[in-house]
C-alpha cells in the first residue's frame, strides 16, 4: 500500500501515540507485578516507535524480524541511533519472545525493571529523530 504524505504523517503520529500508551501499560503492569505482560508491553512500546520511524522514512516490514533488520540497516548502522539502543531493542524483542512463548522461562522483576528507563530514552530518541 502506498501512502501519500498526509497519510504517512498521520500514521506516524498514531504509532507514536500508541508507543506512549503502551509504555504506560507496561508501567501499570509493573505496578501490578505482571512481569511477563510488562516485558511484552515494553517491547511493543519500542516496536511502535521504531515502526513510526520506518514509516516516516518510507520503509516497511511485515515481520518483527524485518522491523529489527530495517532499523539496524537504516538507523543503527548509520549512527543515527546508538549501538547500545539497537542492542536494547533486540534484547527487548528476545525478552518478549521468551515471556510470551517459553513456558519454562520465569520472568521476574529483575528481568523487567532495568528496561523501563532505557525504553523511555529509546522512545524519546526515536521521537527526536522523527521530529528532526
Amino acid at each position: 500500500m502506498t501512502l501519500n504524505s498526509e497519510e504517512r504523517n498521520t500514521l506516524v503520529l498514531l504509532r507514536l501515540q500508541r508507543a506512549k500508551e503502551t509504555l504506560e501499560e507496561a508501567k501499570g503492569n509493573i505496578k501490578m507485578k505482571y512481569w511477563r505482560t510488562a516485558a511484552n508491553r515494553l517491547y511493543y512500546a519500542c516496536y511502535y516507535a521504531v515502526n513510526a520511524l520506518l514509516i516516516k522514512n518510507g520503509h516497511s516490514a511485515h515481520t518483527h524480524s524485518g522491523v529489527i533488520s530495517l532499523f539496524g540497516l537504516h538507523f543503527v548502522s548509520k549512527g543515527l541511533i546508538s549501538m547500545e539502543q539497537g542492542k536494547l531493542y533486540r534484547n527487548l524483542f528476545e525478552k518478549r519472545q521468551s515471556s510470551d512463548y517459553d513456558e519454562w522461562i520465569i520472568i521476574e522483576e529483575s528481568d523487567v525493571r532495568p528496561f523501563i528507563e532505557p525504553a523511555e530514552r529509546f522512545i524519546a530518541s526515536i521521537v527526536d529523530l522523527i521530529n528532526n
